[in-house]
């Protein structure tokens, strides 16, 4: 892979050649029918479904309006079922997030801000560094709340309403 420096700009670091997306997030469930249900409740958009012989399962859903998806199922990762935390969903607007979640019968986690009082945000593995209620300061990046899903995965919302430079 080459990688170019952008002339004066530190900040917005290197350029490749070739564009690179993230389409897919795998993550490690115990239980596939419940996680598909789950997701389902979530209302997110359902992807497709594979069912092979020798108990290969897989399902994908996308959430609202994101062009990434995730895949789990049987037989598609090493990963601990219920092993991740942090996985980042960006809202414009955590309230009205907060209460679709609820609307589904989601248990969601209040709304915090970090206590570092970093503007791009920290990320929260856990609950450390967590203080209640939005950002004081209203800032963009700075508001967050969480949801475990079916398998205990954790999912953490964050409220971005205007970017940083640089990002689309």
């Amino acid at each position: 892979m080459t990688s170019t420096q952008t002339g004066g700009d530190e900040t917005a670091g290197p350029t490749v050649a070739v564009p690179f997306r993230l389409e897919v997030v795998v993550i490690p469930v115990a239980d596939f029918d419940r996680a598909k249900n789950f997701y389902q409740g979530l209302g997110w958009r359902f992807d497709g479904e594979l069912d092979l012989e020798g108990g290969y399962r897989l399902a994908q859903f996308t959430p609202p309006q994101s062009n990434a998806s995730i895949i789990f199922g049987t037989q598609v990762t090493s990963a601990q079922p219920g092993s991740f935390d942090g996985l980042y969903l960006i809202v414009d607007d955590i309230d009205a997030a907060r209460q679709e979640l609820l609307s589904r019968g989601v248990e969601v986690s209040e709304v915090f801000h970090d206590t570092g009082g970093t503007v791009i945000g920290g990320f929260h593995v856990g609950d450390e560094g967590r203080a209640p209620g939005p950002d004081p300061e209203g800032r963009s990046y700075a508001t967050y709340m969480s949801f475990n899903d079916s398998e205990g995965n954790r999912w953490v919302l964050q409220e971005i309403t205007e970017r940083a430079p640089g990002r689309v």
